[in-house]
């Protein structure tokens, strides 16, 4: 007769911090015990827990390599009585290479104090934001582990994204259950690809697939968590929160050990290894998980989350404790204080005030408004006299010629200049607030607005900006951003009756436009079938190219699109390419 048995697994939902080897530790030793006195028998963690995800160049430094194994080898101490899987770098001899030797992005095997095996990850993306051919040699084994009476496969990130990856393979030689460890950075829509994914390896492989994610903001990356357990049918059986850290437990029933069977199997040339992770029974668990359903955030939920983690993350693990915005009385201001509050706490956020000549009263009062609402100090500080000397002192030069946009940058400069005094003496944070709409067409003023630490918002499209701020009011239940601010047409207020659709199509025109060119590389003919007129697609394109010069300047800011500059869209400066 056969018997089922329970297997606890805890997936460790947490959030490392790139080159923090000895806070990591701490972390994760934390949650191996919260996994014991749960009573789970196997707990996992992420991606590269050990480092912190991604470390990029630290991975050059063969000391941080060697400091990175003193890392596992004091959370191997921390496993008795229970099995960790655990990501970490890993560096072996390999007779193939020039160098003889490589670095792999590994998982540790670890029970009761011992490290059982090491996996190498086989597939290595090196596509939008991911670089690891750079660094990285792939594996080229797919173990198979025998763990109290199941088969189990262990796989890193985008191992799993291909359906003849090694999860098909793993699963050929008798899985069960492919455990996977990710740091799989956010944008809106991603849960969804997921978990498509997920659904589909665990249906075609009959497989249970537990995915773990890390959680946290990484320079202009953010991870959401969002870890699930998918069985064999594809049904979603247990689901992690997005942007928290937590302990997510499952127990997975299994068959007896005599009913596993022993059987051959080949990959590649190569025979899959079956590996003893404890020959120990495991006890039947008595004490029951407590129930919880955790809902999925909707697409508004989830950026609005992004923002405020990559905001908290970057500001807290940089060092800072406080943070200092310029308010103009705009929806995009607006936005980035809310966010900030919501980040840091309102104690840490300050506003500063630089009305100009052409500073409109409803600005002011919608700018004293909103800090009221949002319970921020505020600073005023009148830019006038400053302007007027600054034009006093070029009048001589500038003799003869009309006003433009110079004079108009000319008073974005001052305000930069005041934001990074008060940096420097304060040691806050500067955060801009350009949104990915301004920073696209280049509407935006190089050592002015564009002067910070942060641009919270620089992935963020104008039309989305409104919704976050719509999304924020209606959470707080009253308008926390005024409702003036989301209604009156946006202007820079830096000469007399000023608009932004002087020079800009409306944003609901723009934005459409800027996705096409910039996230899907549509064609300018394929542009112009979605309707939009020759002239305002041209110029659109134009400002584009133009601009690039400006967004390499541009501070880092949080990735939420599926292409964001930077890291996922690098243009060349030099270019003489047109596409219209």
């Amino acid at each position: 007769m056969k018997r089922n048995k329970k297997v606890r697994i805890a997936l460790a939902q947490i959030n490392p911090t790139v080159g923090d080897l000895t806070g990591n530790i701490k972390k994760i030793v934390d949650y191996i015990k919260k996994a014991k006195k749960s009573g789970a028998h196997l707990v996992v963690f992420p991606e590269l827990a050990i480092t912190g995800y991604p470390p990029e160049d630290l991975l050059l430094k063969p000391h941080f390599i060697k400091d990175n194994f003193k890392a596992l080898k004091e959370v191997q101490g921390y496993t008795k009585g229970i099995t960790a899987i655990v990501g970490f770098v890993d560096k072996k001899s390999d007779s193939s290479l020039k160098d003889r030797t490589g670095i792999y992005n590994a998982a540790a095997i670890m029970n009761n104090r011992k490290l059982i095996d090491i996996y190498h990850k086989v597939l290595l993306p090196n596509y939008g934001v991911f670089d690891e051919f750079r660094y990285f040699r792939p594996g080229k084994r797919y173990p198979v582990y025998f763990f109290n009476g199941i088969l189990i496969g262990v796989n890193i990130c985008e191992d799993i994204w291909f359906p003849d990856g090694p999860t098909k393979f793993q699963a050929k030689a008798g899985a069960k259950l492919i455990i996977n460890i990710n740091g799989s950075p956010y944008h809106a829509g991603k849960r969804l690809l997921r978990e498509k994914m997920l659904i589909s390896r665990a249906k075609e492989n009959k497989v249970i697939i537990a995915y773990v994610n890390l959680i946290g903001g990484q320079d202009e990356l953010v991870f959401d968590g969002q870890s699930i357990i998918v069985n064999e049918k594809g049904d979603v059986v247990a689901r992690g929160k997005a942007f928290e850290e937590e302990l997510i437990l499952y127990d997975i029933d299994i068959p007896d050990r005599r009913s596993v069977k022993s059987r051959e199997s080949r990959s590649k040339g190569q025979k899959i290894e079956r590996i003893v992770i404890t020959k120990e029974h495991l006890s039947v668990l008595s004490t029951p998980i407590p129930e919880r359903e955790i809902k999925p955030l909707s697409e508004i939920e989830e950026i609005y989350g992004a923002l405020v983690m990559g905001t908290k993350d970057y500001v807290e693990k940089n060092g800072f404790k406080k943070v200092i915005i310029s308010l103009s009385g705009g929806v995009d201001s607006s936005l980035v204080a809310a966010i900030a509050v919501d980040a840091i706490g309102r104690d840490n956020v300050t506003g500063l005030f630089l009305p100009s000549p052409y500073t409109s009263q409803k600005s002011k009062e919608d700018t004293y408004k909103l800090v009221r609402n949002l319970g921020i100090r505020l600073i005023e500080i009148p830019i006038t006299e400053i302007y007027e000397q600054y034009l006093k002192n070029l009048s001589e030069d500038f003799k003869g010629l009309p006003q433009d946009t110079t004079e108009e940058n000319l008073q974005a400069r001052i305000r930069g200049n005041i934001l990074m005094a008060f940096s420097n003496k304060f040691g806050w944070l500067v955060l801009t607030t350009g949104n990915k709409s301004e920073m696209s067409v280049g509407y935006a003023t190089l050592y002015g607005d564009m002067a910070g630490g942060f641009a919270v918002i620089k992935d963020v499209p104008k039309t989305m900006v409104y919704k976050l701020c719509e999304y924020r009011n209606k959470r707080e239940g009253n308008p926390l951003i005024p409702q003036r601010v989301l209604w009156k047409e946006p202007s820079a207020e830096l000469k007399p009756d000023q608009r932004d659709s002087d020079v800009l199509p409306p944003y609901e025109v723009l934005d459409p436009i800027l996705k096409a060119y910039i996230e899907d590389d549509r064609s300018f003919e394929e542009i112009l079938k979605m309707g939009c007129d020759i002239a305002c697609a041209q110029n659109v394109v134009k400002m584009i190219d133009r601009s690039e010069y400006k967004r390499r300047q541009a501070p880092p800011g949080i990735k939420i699109t599926p292409r964001a500059f930077g890291r996922d869209r690098r243009f060349p400066i030099t270019n003489k390419y047109r596409s219209y």
